[in-house]
């Protein structure tokens, strides 16, 4: 594996974090993802990321779930800088089912601008545009019996599983 390829995986790594941290409410791993000083640009924000954090908090709190699927991803590389474009859909669900504003699909594109700064890539500055968005309200079903359900905190079983591969 080249540099490039490794950096390249690096940054894609970096993206899915990010979106573990928002669909599990991780604010601190959402966080980690940018480096301090960093601007994010999202529909209904612009500014600074540690303001950033603070306002998507609770909007997010607003919904019972979140899913963002991340699909292509291109990267571009200058030296310790680099460009990456990743396209995507976030699913939110809510109650009221009925509400359009909590139940609802919409595509995404992240245009990054990342740096990496001791060996490690974070996000500069970024651009979540959203291109499209679909209502679902109504449309999401209950779940059709028990079984493993994923949670919207530590206590989900990534961090489970993740906390008894890695100890020591």
């Amino acid at each position: 594996m080249t540099n490039e390829d490794a950096d390249r995986a690096a940054i894609r790594d970096l993206v899915c974090r990010y979106c573990r941290g928002v669909d599990r409410l991780d604010m601190e791993l959402v966080r980690s993802c940018y480096h301090p000083g960093a601007i994010d640009h999202h529909t209904g924000f612009d500014g600074p990321v540690e303001e950033y954090v603070a306002w998507v908090e609770p909007k997010l709190r607003g919904f019972d779930g979140t899913m963002h699927l991340v699909a292509n991803h291109l990267v571009e590389f200058a030296g310790t800088r680099a460009l990456s474009e990743t396209y995507g859909t976030a699913v939110h669900w809510g109650t009221p089912s009925d509400s359009p504003q909590l139940n609802f699909t919409s595509g995404f594109r992240y245009i990054d601008l990342l740096e990496q700064r001791d060996g490690e890539w974070r996000i500069l500055e970024r651009y979540a545009s959203r291109e499209w968005t679909r209502s679902e309200a109504n449309l999401f079903v209950p779940r059709e019996g028990p079984g493993p359900a994923g949670r919207r905190d530590r206590d989900d079983y990534v961090y489970r599983l993740r906390t008894d591969l890695l100890a020591p």
